[in-house]
């Protein structure tokens, strides 16, 4: 694009180069009354890109409203999807969790440690713009193969960004998923979540209430950074996406640990209206929303923003990205009280207008009137779209999957090897241990556990949060596996003893004008809202990002979910892994000759390819159910989750995370032969059936487990004991723990030691 001034003529080519069709165009034209100037035109591609408007997505995502007004519990969810920054669940006792899921993968696929840090910051922001002190931070990251050079230099540039921004800002990153595969080769993604603890009574919202009341702009100042971001993101990365590197915003974790704090000062007074993060389409988009949500217009003046270089036109003021930055609208007549708090921490706190009546955005220069908008049509009022469906030619062939071609191995011991040493279910270790996931003390379960435990200060309460999805799956059945990324992250959580109390979801899809990618997105929406109606988990809002495409392709389609459950005693939480010797090991869940879409098919055989495991949601339910249950009576020892690897690959992880290195012997798994005629070998150690877990239990509690099973209608089977150094699985796997432990735990670092 060339350079702009305040006097650009509007071209056709330029308004192509700002994403607006012509349609789009006569559109703005007719709202205006007139022909854009060039600052109207930027506020509108912003505005209006598919990143901030949901042009393409909205008609999907108002499904999860309707799905959460169907759900029980209505006045548990305080804060509804597309209301506000984040989204609240009530939690009890005057307290509830404010939390939100987005994506950075744009960015950090240009400038991987700004890219990944500013998603951080930019997650924060929501949470306590919100009026709620965020306790943790989680991630979901997928990388192209690893042994790429490419995908080393992404990945530890994503990684580094993301502690030094968590670390910096002192709040814990507690875990999350991480996969390596080559459709994310040049696209990364890089999904950040963050979750905040607030006093239902202090809810606050980003709506600019008050005719005359004072608009401030408080934080770091304003740059050319992050110019465009919105419209940088609403699009495919290109050979030439290198060019977008100012499109990449910078962050300063110290400076946003100073204006949360001020912040969450300002909200403990009386002279707090509205506030709301300056993120993606900053200044424009935090003006024309806070405006839009009180049904008032807001009218300010570019002359007094702070700023850190000079020559800016209003163009770039209003559409830079800057980080740290909020808009805070004051009572009238409190002015002085919000300046103290901010100069208190060292801010600028600068009144740069006010409410005004009627509903226009109003942006002036010096007083020289620059844009006039009605704010409703830049926030709430963008086009949106139907696009068309098409089922993928490719899923014809893909789906195919003749069992009676697919050898077993000759050496079980060696395919589970080569299992635990796969960078995508090895050990993360190499990740967290760069994460501060200690600091604030609240930490109960360290990453490597099925779900993250929080304790909630002066309370019995903890929160478990979970990050999860299989996109193989999902690629190979977009329906069923939406259902499965909900199922299992519900399952992770559950397994820590807490109950799934809410959704947030990143929606990562190639482009949308594209029919088979758009069908894609409906399905698996489709197959996400059938789990969440089935286990009573509302969705409280998140982010879709469209676009993830690189030369090389579309990404597998990726619905990251995070999951958040309530534990009401902490007490009563269950850890992952083996705790006791003797302890009595059983299988909850039934096993089907399901290879399609594994891990083992993809290392063994060489296969991307076969239906994946169906999903049950009634059986699902029952072993939730009985897990919880469970739990709550301290029946359970140990509870880990079925997922990539299956049986075999569980079994292993129970006993490598246990403190003391215990094994297991697995003698009796005929059982499970029994209940399923024809059951292969391969598919039991590693099968994927869905709607199962690893669980141990001490010797006493074994009736009162099998009744409380029984009760809830889940298939338990009793397949061994823990104890001993070593893994053994009938006589197909014999492994000491400390070998199993070593390929697990070593293999991501001698990946990225290698020169």
């Amino acid at each position: 694009m060339p350079a702009l001034d305040s006097t650009t003529p509007i071209t056709p080519e330029l308004i192509v180069a700002h994403g607006i069709t012509p349609e789009e165009y006569q559109r703005i034209k007719d709202i205006l009354g007139h022909e854009p100037n060039i600052t109207e035109l930027g506020m509108f591609s912003v505005m209006w890109s598919e990143h901030c408007s949901y042009k393409n997505s909205k008609p999907i995502l108002k499904l999860f409203s309707k799905m959460n007004a169907a759900l029980p519990h209505q006045e548990n969810l305080l804060v509804k999807p597309g209301q506000e920054n984040a989204g609240i669940v009530d939690i009890g006792d005057g307290y509830a969790v404010c939390f939100k899921i987005e994506s950075h993968n744009h960015p950090s696929a240009i400038e991987p440690f700004q890219g990944a840090a500013t998603g951080v910051g930019g997650i924060l922001r929501d949470i306590f713009t919100m009026g709620a002190r965020p306790i943790l931070l989680m991630n979901s990251l997928r990388f192209g193969d690893l042994a790429q050079p490419v995908s080393q230099r992404l990945f530890r540039g994503v990684v580094a960004g993301i502690a030094h921004y968590g670390n910096c800002m002192g709040i814990p990153t507690v875990g999350g998923d991480i996969y390596f595969d080559g459709s994310y080769e040049g696209n990364p993604l890089v999904n950040a979540m963050a979750l905040g603890i607030i006093k239902k009574d202090e809810i606050v919202r980003g709506a600019a209430h008050g005719i005359g009341n004072p608009v401030y702009y408080v934080g770091a100042t304003t740059g050319r950074d992050g110019l465009g971001g919105a419209a940088f993101a609403s699009k495919e990365l290109s050979e030439q996406s290198h060019e977008d590197r100012p499109a990449v915003q910078v962050g300063d974790p110290f400076m946003e640990k100073l204006l949360m704090e001020a912040c969450l000062e300002l909200l403990k007074t009386d002279a707090l209206v509205g506030m709301q993060d300056m993120g993606a389409a900053g200044l424009t988009c935090a003006g024309c929303e806070t405006a839009s949500r009180a049904s008032t217009g807001v009218e300010i003046d570019l002359a007094r923003v702070p700023r850190r270089e000079t020559g800016m036109i209003p163009y770039e003021i209003l559409l830079s990205e800057s980080q740290e930055r909020m808009l805070v609208i004051v009572k009238k007549g409190k002015e002085k009280e919000v300046e103290a708090i901010f100069e208190k921490w060292d801010l600028h706190a600068v009144k740069i207008g006010e409410v005004t009546p009627g509903n226009k955005y109003r942006v002036l220069d010096a007083g020289k009137l620059a844009a006039e908008i009605p704010a409703k049509a830049l926030a709430d009022e963008g086009p949106v779209y139907t696009r068309e469906e098409e089922k993928p030619a490719y899923l014809e062939k893909a789906q195919q999957l003749d069992l009676r071609s697919i050898y077993e191995p000759k050496d079980f011991n060696l395919t589970l090897k080569r299992l635990l040493s796969h960078p995508s279910i090895a050990s993360k270790a190499w990740v967290w241990q760069q994460y501060d996931h200690m600091v604030r003390t609240d930490t109960v379960f360290y990453p490597g556990h099925d779900a993250a435990l929080i304790r909630i200060k002066g309370t019995q309460k903890g929160i478990a949060v979970a990050t999860d999805c299989n996109s193989l799956y999902v690629y190979l059945d977009p329906f069923e596996g939406g259902k499965i990324a909900v199922a299992e992250a519900a399952r992770n959580v559950v397994c820590s003893g807490a109950k799934p109390i809410g959704v947030t979801n990143c929606l990562n899809f190639g482009n949308p004008m594209k029919p088979e990618i758009f069908w894609q997105f409906h399905q698996a929406v489709a197959g996400m809202i059938e789990s969440c109606t089935a286990l009573e988990t509302p969705v409280t809002g998140g982010n879709v990002s469209f676009y993830n495409e690189s030369p090389q392709g579309a990404i597998y389609p990726t619905p990251t979910i995070g999951m958040v459950g309530l534990l009401d005693n902490i007490e009563k939480r269950v850890p992952s892994a083996f705790q006791n010797e003797g302890d009595i090991v059983f299988l909850a869940g039934e096993t089907f000759n399901e290879l399609g879409g594994s891990h083992y098919l993809m290392l063994e055989h060489g296969l991307k390819q076969g239906l994946p495991p169906r999903l049950d949601l009634k059986r699902e339910g029952s072993l939730q159910q009985f897990i919880l249950a469970a739990a709550d009576t301290r029946k359970l020892a140990s509870c880990h989750d079925l997922s990539e690897g299956g049986l075999a690959v569980a079994l292993a992880e129970c006993c490598i995370k246990s403190e003391e290195g215990l094994g297991a012997t697995i003698t009796d798994l005929e059982g499970i032969r029994k209940s399923q005629k024809g059951l292969r070998d391969d598919a039991l150690y590693f099968g994927e059936s869905q709607s199962r877990a690893i669980i141990s239990v001490k010797p006493e509690h074994c009736k009162d487990v099998r009744n409380l099973a029984q009760k809830q209608g889940t298939t338990l089977f009793e397949i061994g004991k823990v104890g001993g150094d070593t893994l053994i699985l009938e006589d197909r796997v014999r492994l000491l723990v400390w070998d199993a432990a070593n390929l697990f735990d070593r293999t991501i670092p001698n990946v990225m030691e290698r020169k």
